[in-house]
Parts: C-alpha cells; structure tokens; sequence
C-alpha cells in the first residue's frame, strides 16, 4: 500500500525565550496556547496542526528555511504587517507580501485564503465553514 500523506502536523522553532516567543505569537496571530513549560511550549495552528517553540541556549537563523501562516483575508495580512512593524519594530521582506523573520530570526511568510493553496484547505472543516468553494476551472 502506498503511503497517504494527510498534511503537516508541526512545526517547530527554536528561540532563546520560549514564554517571550509564546506570548510574540499569542499577540500576533492570537494563537492557542496548548501546553508548556520548561522551555518549551506547545501553540494550535489551525484545527490540525501546532507550533511547537523549543527553548535553546544559542539561537542560529537559516537562510531559506521558513514555514507559512495562512490567515483569512488581506485586511487580516495587513493587520499582521502593522503590529510587526508597529509594535514589535520588525522588517517585512518585500511590499506585497508578509515575509518576516520573528525576534529569534526564524523566517515566516503570511498569506491569505486567496492564495493558491486554498485547495489545500477544502476538507478542513474551518474552511467549509466559511462557504468558499474552489471552481478548478477557473485555475
């Protein structure tokens, strides 16, 4: 039988300050706290996955390494864009998107449901909720 894969179910960063970078996310992106403690810390992404944040002693930024956050629409992108670079002083990448890298380096990109992996999301039932349909003839 050939191997199913149904999607990711984390991600993981590492920063210096897990209760800072808890709280970083919890502002920004208003996620869930699932669980933590000693350094680590456990935040719902969606319905299905999480972001796991781990605790290290001396934090390395990669270059390309990055993953995506997908909020709902362009006014909820710009939001994001504004407390970034408002409140929390921090650059975005490029003047049509959200690319940024958080205070610990790690590099994230947000992106809204009419990106082209709104496909992807079809079966989540978040995403049904909302009665947006995805019509493969006008791809």
């Amino acid at each position: 039988m050939a191997v199913q894969v149904y999607g990711v179910n984390h991600v993981v960063i590492e920063v210096d300050d897990a209760q800072k970078a808890v709280e970083f996310y919890s502002d920004v992106f208003n996620l869930k706290m699932l669980r933590g403690g000693e350094g680590a810390a456990w935040c719902q992404l969606g319905e299905h996955q999480f972001l796991a944040i781990f605790e290290v002693a001396e934090v390395s930024p990669d270059r390309m390494k990055h993953f995506g956050i997908m909020v709902r629409d362009e006014a909820q992108v710009e939001e994001v864009r504004q407390k970034l670079t408002k409140k929390y002083g921090l650059k975005i990448a490029s003047e049509d998107g959200c690319d940024f890298r958080d205070p610990w380096g790690n590099r994230i990109q947000v992106v809204d449901l009419h990106d082209e992996s709104l496909v992807w999301l079809l079966p989540y039932r978040e995403i049904q909720d909302t009665g947006i349909t995805f019509d493969a003839k006008s791809s």
